[in-house]
């Protein structure tokens, strides 16, 4: 049954019911969707291939619960979701799925062959033709949802999803201007619908953003753009796999190789091919660190610098073992570790709170940086001594001002006025004439702060002179074993009440006697009206009183013995 036949059936059906029902739109938030299938299935660990298996799985179970199977188990049969599914009005957005899945299964697969690619080349062919694959599902799905069914935001989604996938495989096969199109219409949609979604469902697309911008820096960099890309920022990235070698490439088209290098004033002679290109490659490393976002990004790059440069350093020692031109290489390259720790130490205490830590990292730089310029190469240069006892001096300016932070941590006021004064008469020293911009920004805010710090531990200091002699009148102290709650009448003031433990009230309670608790209730005995019994009682009296006198008188005279 083609298009135009169901068309006519469902006017037909219309006409006849005259009720024309609009169809349901379809919403497919693809960028959604696959961000959180990859969560749950693998690539949280980056495991491509578990995420593939879960993409066939889904796919079969899609294709039997919207019925559109590709044949039984002994013979196959392809059948394509198409227009004619998508406009029927009992469809179900599902099978925009299909093509969905099937993106993102070729697509972990050539993502898995990348990982294995670093051991076996032959797998980047097997890569390219799943990348291939992959964008021809997805221009399927795009065409699926360019139909009057599906609405605004997913016809956007699945132009920004084939853009991207198409600039991926671009961007493989080394075609820099038609991959920086595809990734920078994929870039711009994504913002688009960030910039227009509620701001919990803006991360994802914000994620994507960050994600293309290195590869279309790197493209820019290919294309000839070099202002536009930093070799250093996209190899912290991971944009770039074989670095030393893209900076040899580079270096070849731009300028001569690197044979020597002017340290203060000695000649250093760099033989070691290695050790050449790792020098090419940082001459940029202060512009690197100036277009980083932030201090986060900078510590970034100069670790990655630390991880190459342990390599090289061990090289270099291999080498002037063998010949003694090599040992002022390899002082350059220990100067090159010392000078960039301290910057990156500098970064670190920008970041760090606790003035003891500052402190502690202040101290590693003034001791590398005074083993530094005790070194043989340089000892007898005075611009070199010059430049480092600069650098020391303004260190310790540093330490200074940091361990006046600890004493006031500690509340030693005194000791605290004591170091800042003595870091506002230091400050006012002129600066070095080539420091890091870290170690000239920490000098300015402590110029800025420091006189104001200092008054703020003068008055802290003599406030606290003032309550040291404030006499204080001794008052009587009572104390009194009863509790509180026995004498809220009687007002006295009792530092025992002030304390952890205050005698409030007595727990447990004294014990009190109380009437034992009758087996049964005699509700009869407050009606019950006794006899007068009184004349018998002064009977009994009488005759008790007569018996006493007569046994008196037996008594007496012997009377009434046995």
């Amino acid at each position: 049954m083609t298009v135009e036949e169901i068309k006519q059936t469902i006017s037909t059906e219309d006409k006849g019911k005259n009720v024309q029902e609009p169809l349901k739109p379809f919403t497919l938030e693809i960028l959604k969707l696959i961000k959180d299938s990859q969560q749950q299935h693998g690539l949280r660990h980056g495991d491509y291939q578990r995420y593939r298996g879960y993409c066939s799985r889904r796919i079969r179970r899609l294709r039997k619960v919207l019925k559109i199977p590709q044949g039984d188990r002994r013979h196959f049969k392809k059948r394509d979701v198409s227009e004619t599914h998508i406009i029927h009005p009992k469809a179900d957005e599902r099978y925009l799925h299909i093509y969905l899945v099937l993106t993102e299964r070729c697509w972990a697969y050539a993502m898995q062959l990348r990982q294995e690619s670093n051991t076996e080349q032959r797998k980047k062919f097997h890569l390219v033709q799943k990348l291939r694959k992959a964008c021809v599902y997805a221009l399927q799905l795009e065409e699926l949802c360019k139909l009057e069914r599906c609405d605004a935001r997913t016809k956007l989604e699945s132009q920004a999803y084939a853009a991207w996938i198409q600039g991926t495989l671009e961007f493989e096969l080394h075609l820099w201007m038609k991959a920086t199109e595809n990734l920078k219409k994929a870039q711009v949609i994504y913002e688009k619908l960030a910039s227009t979604l509620p701001e919990d469902d803006q991360l994802p697309y914000k994620q994507r953003v960050e994600e293309i911008a290195p590869s279309l820096r790197y493209c820019a960099y290919n294309i000839g753009d070099e202002k536009a890309v930093d070799l250093l920022e996209l190899k912290s990235q991971g944009v770039l796999e074989n670095f030393e070698t893209l900076v040899a490439q580079t270096k070849e088209k731009t300028t001569e190789v690197l044979h020597e290098i002017q340290w203060f004033g000695v000649k250093v002679p760099v033989i070691i091919e290695r050790v050449r290109l790792f020098l090419i490659g940082i001459e940029g490393l202060d512009e690197s660190l100036k277009k980083a976002e932030d201090a986060q990004a900078k510590i970034k790059i100069l670790e990655d610098l630390f991880i190459d440069l342990r390599d090289i350093i061990s090289l270099a020692r291999e080498g002037a073992r063998n010949e003694k031109r090599n040992q002022v290489l390899l002082s350059y390259l220990l100067s090159i570790r010392v000078e960039r720790t301290s910057q990156r130490n500098l970064l670190l205490v920008q970041q760090t709170r606790r003035a003891q830590d500052c402190v502690r990292l202040l101290d590693i730089i003034i001791q590398q940086t005074n083993e530094l310029a005790q070194n043989d190469d340089i000892k007898n240069d005075g611009k070199a001594q010059k430049y480092y006892n600069e650098q020391i001096s303004a260190y310790k300016i540093l330490r200074l001002f940091y361990l006046a932070k600890t004493q006031i941590a500690q509340k030693k006021w005194r000791e605290a006025a004591a170091l800042y004064d003595l870091t506002e008469k230091a400050s006012k020293s002129k600066l070095p004439a080539t420091c890091f911009p870290e170690l000239e920004k920490l000098l300015n805010h402590v110029k800025e702060n420091v006189e104001i710090e200092k008054a703020k531990a003068q008055a802290n200091f003599v406030l606290e002179k003032e309550d040291e002699n404030v006499t204080i009148v001794p008052q009587k102290v009572y104390k009194s074993k009863k509790p509180l709650i026995e004498r809220l009448d009687d007002f006295r003031e009792e530092p025992q009440l002030l304390t952890k433990n205050p005698n409030l009230v007595s727990l447990p309670t004294n014990m009190e006697p109380i009437p034992v608790k009758p087996l049964f209730y005699d509700l009869a005995l407050n009606f019950v009206e006794f006899p007068d019994l009184s004349e018998k009682l002064e009977g009994t009296q009488k005759s008790k009183q007569a018996a006493g006198i007569s046994g008196f008188v037996k008594g007496l005279w012997g009377w009434g013995k046995k």
